[in-house]
């Protein structure tokens, strides 16, 4: 018998050369065109005949590092606003200024190219420079996740070996409390520039974390600011030996001892920059952007903090997505531009239905991360007059692989268009081998410049997913003969739930540690606000009581927020499994019963936990 118990809760959201960085934007156009190499298998390209009029089919990628996009806008635009986080604004010169004494303050504290410097920072001014600054450096960037647990991190640090990190003060405990020592650590703080009501939050919060005292303690702990003031800004940025090596490691999972990354090269930052840029169609100096989407994930870095940059476009920043304050963004400094997930269109409308936004300036909304409910969409775009589009990616392909068209001819419940000089088919699910028609249903390969090196330290892993050429995304979808691609399901079974990847067995681990369980299963089932929570099903020993509270207590020292389990079953009977003892979890995601036979579930909704529903809604207003 499988029982549902109610969630206490609720939903919660070495220098090579030098590089010529006065050089005229022409120039940015490229010397070195990285197209695909051509073979008689590829199939033909329906899209490109969809194509908005100014975008080109193929592309020449700009010759330098992932750094150069703000060097290259720094010397163009020095006075242009690169970002807003409340009342604090920098340009673009000042940007690159901060950078560069980033970079000079890791070549002093022994940064080498090749060496891995981690950022731990939620969207603030200085992650920015900080990451622009490991590059400059000739560091490898690591992206660690504000979202995360003590134990995930220090998973991270210690697969990545990472010298160096910078964090915020308030993350402390993420870095301090692992058995990983990175050689310096550098924090920063939010502290002086939050409003007057979420500074006393943070204080309390600090305190709480760290008491009375800052969390510098010895001589391999140090203030972000104090140090730079003490650098002088690095003259002549490290340009790698080949834009092909390695500029950005991205975890995507982290519970187990070796932890699975994502690594991507220099090259492929910057050719799904300029995809980007080019589907943009190049609008230089033109946009306001709202940039919640966090840079610590593959989709707020390029296609925020790096297409920004390379569009000169000014970036509002927000530490997290707070409904209330990014109307309030929005009224303020009227955006042109919005990229975002579902969940997040599906917080501003609530607010909209009670209040209507007082400007039409925006213009398009990017959505990726989890699927777009097209009823989602149309209700934002009632209230905001913006065009919503629908792109998909995964942290693969640096993520983006398709975009819908901003002319006006995107089409509603697709996934879009495959972007300049990405390749993309259907290959039947079962070997990967037979290319299928227009309309049937297969995995979905890719090919492009954007594709990944690999994963880090991992190349069996790296040949599982990368085969004769293609990326295979464990994705199903159809292709239409015009181009436009739709994701179908996942032949994976990882769960997206507000954008961010959830693996199932990383999670199923920490809850057999729960006391009294015997076997568990994660599962994803769908939500229209988050594309899909996260279920648990969990198989009690026969003695053991479970306690919803207690289990919750547990989740939240053990796993990342959004990791945590919204949906918990518990059942009496073994967890469904076929011949070979796999677990069926397509019979998991099914709801429920109301009225359940012998044998079967029983839903519980309980007035308590209605009334926590309750709660949570009016606080997140």
């Amino acid at each position: 018998m499988r029982t549902l118990v109610p969630d206490t809760v609720g939903l919660k959201p070495a220098i090579e050369r030098a590089i010529d960085i006065a050089a005229p934007v022409t120039q940015w156009h490229g010397i070195v065109s990285n197209k695909i190499d051509t073979e008689p298998s590829l199939p033909p390209q329906p899209w490109l005949a969809h194509y908005p009029e100014k975008v080109p089919a193929t592309l020449n990628y700009p010759d330098f590092p992932a750094w150069g996009f703000l060097a290259k806008t720094a010397a163009t635009y020095p006075d242009r606003i690169a970002c807003h986080y409340y009342k604090q604004h920098l340009t673009f010169a000042e940007v690159a200024a901060e950078a560069r004494r980033v970079a000079a303050m890791l070549v002093k504290y022994g940064i080498r190219p090749g060496d891995r410097v981690g950022i731990l920072l939620p969207n603030m001014p200085e992650y920015i420079s900080a990451i622009n600054g490991a590059w400059m450096a000739g560091a490898i960037a690591v992206a660690l996740s504000p979202l995360s647990v003590p134990n995930e991190i220090d998973n991270i640090l210690t697969a990545t070996d990472c010298r160096v990190v910078i964090a915020l003060d308030l993350l402390a405990p993420l870095v301090l409390k692992g058995n990983y020592k990175p050689r310096h650590i550098v924090f920063t703080t939010l502290q002086d520039r939050l409003p007057g009501w979420m500074r006393l939050g943070y204080a309390f919060a600090r305190m709480r974390r760290l008491g009375f005292w800052p969390p510098l303690d010895g001589p391999n702990q140090h203030d972000f600011h104090d140090e730079l003031a003490q650098c002088r800004p690095l003259l002549q940025p490290v340009v790698p030996a080949s834009l092909s090596d390695a500029a950005y490691i991205l975890p995507t999972g982290g519970t187990t001892g070796a932890p699975k990354a994502v690594t991507l090269s220099h090259r492929n930052l910057v050719a799904n920059t300029w995809q980007l840029f080019a589907w943009a169609e190049g609008e230089v100096a033109q946009h306001t952007s709202i940039s919640v989407a966090p840079f610590f994930h593959c989709f707020g870095l390029v296609g925020n903090l790096l297409c920004g940059t390379a569009l000169a476009t000014t970036q509002i920043l927000l530490h997290r997505f707070i409904p209330r304050v990014v109307v309030q963004l929005i009224e303020q400094h009227e955006p042109t531009t919005f990229s975002a997930v579902p969940a997040m269109l599906a917080s501003l409308n609530e607010i909209f239905r009670l209040k209507p936004l007082r400007t039409r300036k925006l213009q398009h909304v990017q959505v990726g991360g989890a699927p777009l409910d097209p009823k989602l969409a149309e209700e934002f775009t009632r209230h905001t007059g913006a065009e919503v589009v629908e792109g998909y990616g995964l942290s693969e392909c640096s993520p983006c692989v398709t975009a819908g068209p901003l002319s006006g001819n995107a089409r509603s419940g697709t996934i879009g268009l495959p972007l300049p000089d990405t390749n993309v088919k259907i290959v039947d699910a079962e070997t990967g081998e037979l290319t299928l028609p227009p309309g049937e249903v297969g995995e979905l390969v890719v090919q492009g410049p954007q594709v990944m090196l690999g994963y880090w330290n991992n190349p069996s892993a790296t040949a599982q997913v990368i085969r004769n050429g293609w990326l295979h995304t464990g994705d199903l979808a159809t292709i239409d003969r015009d181009g436009f691609l739709k994701i179908v399901d996942r032949k994976k079974d990882l769960i997206i739930t507000s954008g961010f990847n959830v693996y199932p067995c990383d999670v199923e681990q920490i809850l057999r540690r729960f006391a009294g369980v015997a076997d568990a299963a994660v599962v994803g089932v769908p939500n229209p606000n988050y594309g899909e929570l996260v279920k648990a099903v969990l198989v009690m020993k026969s003695d053991a009581r479970f306690d919803r509270r207690t289990f919750d207590a547990f989740c939240k020292e053990n796993l990342a927020a959004y990791k945590r389990p919204k949906i918990v079953e518990i059942q009496t009977a073994d967890l469904p499994r076929n011949f070979l003892g796999k677990v069926l979890r397509r019979q998991l995601r099914e709801p429920v019963p109301t009225n359940p036979s012998p044998g079967t579930s029983t839903t519980h909704i309980s007035p308590t936990q209605r009334r926590e529903e309750a709660l949570v809604a009016a606080l997140r207003e």
